[in-house]
């Protein structure tokens, strides 16, 4: 016994920025975003709060789950960071539903919604849970150093969030992990007397090339092992739903896998890299669409800065 996905649900800033306002802030064009991302707009944070955002999820979530707070078992949030280090986003969560159990966030970068749910496998299997709500939260744009260009126009902030209760839908997850600083964050500096002082930049950095070599590795890899492992022929694949960090890493996994780009979800046209809310925003947004049916089988895979790299197969239930 395992999970099955109850319910999804999502919210998105208002404020949405297409390329061409981005030629305002640096020496670029829409055509030279979509060409190298395939990103066309994103959703920026301008009053809102991660967490904000992230209940909003969540409560999509429950509402269409049929779930009520008190029902819940668990809460996980994939999260690089909520509106404060500490208290967690997944408490604050927990107080914006009214909720009365165990809450935590976790780090593993864009994979991090693979990762919550092979936590939440865990306490399935331990008999801890019959609920357990995973929410993905992120405001990107508050790290990123915003007079680059390379870094700056492939992310954007939102949520998503699903329920998750007891059943066989699971097939397959696997998760893993090969350290790098290709894709890292800096802690913030202190002001410790005692500690020596480092000139550097508490923004998003990134190694683009050697991200994207791991990226198309790590999502071809991960799917040729996943559907190995099960049998599953890459017909019987409704969609693949891979993190959407650039369509270009995307196509070219496909390409290595010789799988068309139809079978592929993707919405990072219109937002752009949201870490690990990627995936559950995907799956929102083809369940309100009706681009997803009972029965359908669907492989996730995700890869992050870590780098961390995870792939699940799932039957959809709803």
């Amino acid at each position: 016994m395992s999970f099955d996905l109850l319910g999804t649900g999502s919210c998105l800033p208002a404020r949405c920025v297409k390329n061409d306002e981005l030629t305002q802030l640096f020496d670029t064009s829409d055509e030279w975003i979509r060409m190298r991302t395939g990103i066309e707009e994103r959703h920026i944070i301008t009053d809102e709060q991660v967490a904000g955002l992230a209940i909003a999820a969540a409560k999509a979530a429950l509402r269409n789950s049929g779930t009520s707070a008190e029902e819940l078992d668990y809460i996980l949030c994939p999260t690089l960071g909520g509106d404060y280090i500490t208290p967690s986003l997944a408490c604050m969560v927990q107080q914006g539903l009214g909720a009365k159990c165990p809450a935590m966030d976790m780090n593993a970068a864009c994979s991090g919604f693979v990762y919550a749910c092979d936590i939440a496998d865990g306490l399935f299997a331990r008999g801890r849970a019959k609920r357990v709500l995973v929410v993905a939260a992120d405001g990107l744009s508050r790290i990123l150093d915003w007079n680059d260009r390379s870094t700056s126009v492939l992310f954007g902030d939102g949520a998503a969030a699903v329920v998750l209760g007891e059943g066989d839908g699971l097939k397959y997850l696997a998760v893993g992990s090969a350290p790098s600083l290709a894709l890292n964050l800096p802690f913030l500096n202190g002001n410790c007397p005692y500690t020596a002082k480092k000139d550097r930049q508490t923004v998003l950095q990134m190694d683009g090339r050697e991200v994207y070599r791991f990226a198309v590795d790590a999502l071809s890899s991960g799917v040729a092992s996943a559907l190995e492992a099960t049998g599953y022929a890459k017909e019987e694949v409704r969609f693949v739903v891979p993190h959407q960090a650039n369509l270009r890493i995307i196509e070219a996994a496909a390409k290595r896998l010789r799988m068309p780009m139809e079978q592929f979800a993707c919405n990072i046209q219109k937002n752009g890299n949201i870490s690990a809310v990627s995936i559950p925003l995907v799956l929102d947004e083809f369940m309100n669409q009706g681009r997803l049916h009972k029965g359908d089988i669907l492989v996730f895979s995700a890869f992050g800065a870590g780098m961390t790299a995870g792939t699940a197969i799932l039957q959809w239930k709803i």
